[in-house]
């Protein structure tokens, strides 16, 4: 199997219903394509990847990622898509560690694209546009805004990419500007 955005969206929906989750899924898509541009690497293959990271998510969330194993096996999808995205849950609920660079990626800014989303929605105009780094990092440094979001898994994942954390976090932020309209954070003054 050769598996195509639209495999990974149909197998998505059929296992998730909310719309948090899916909006989810959708940032950490558009941040995986980004990196995978800036790499010079297969931005469907990442895109795809990033898209189904959480497929069990909803459903099984005492079991995620062995769901993940079991539902993608099942439906024919290649080992090193299933690895990655098992990669992405290391050292919570997978041995999987994270090796390739696309596994790193996934790693790091899959916490991430919530802490850039929470910070966009707490502006005063709601606009991904608008968020800067330095407002990031401000939010960052406060440990109960965006309380669930793991940053030690955020650092730990920039040093696995070997780069700057302001980097790793403009560029999650420059990947879901490409899809701010379908994240509903393009802003209330547009």
């Amino acid at each position: 199997m050769n598996p195509t955005r639209r495999d990974a969206l149909n197998l998505f929906k059929k296992y998730n219903e909310t719309d948090s989750l899916y909006k989810h899924a959708l940032s950490v898509e558009a941040v995986m394509r980004h990196f995978a541009h800036k790499y010079d690497e297969d931005e469907e293959k990442w895109g795809i990847i990033g898209l189904i990271h959480d497929l069990d998510y909803e459903k099984y969330p005492e079991e995620h990622c062995s769901k993940t194993k079991e539902i993608m096996e099942s439906e024919g999808w290649p080992e090193d898509y299933i690895r990655a995205v098992l990669s992405h849950a290391y050292g919570i609920c997978t041995d999987v560690e994270p090796i390739h660079i696309m596994e790193k990626v996934l790693y790091a800014t899959d916490e991430l694209t919530g802490l850039v989303t929470t910070a966009a929605l707490v502006r005063p105009d709601k606009s991904i546009y608008s968020l800067t780094l330095k407002s990031v990092k401000k939010r960052w440094k406060d440990k109960r805004f965006a309380a669930k979001v793991d940053r030690n898994i955020i650092i730990d994942g920039a040093q696995r990419i070997s780069i700057e954390l302001d980097e790793l976090i403009q560029d999650t932020i420059d990947g879901m500007k490409t899809i701010a309209k379908e994240l509903n954070l393009e802003g209330n003054n547009l």
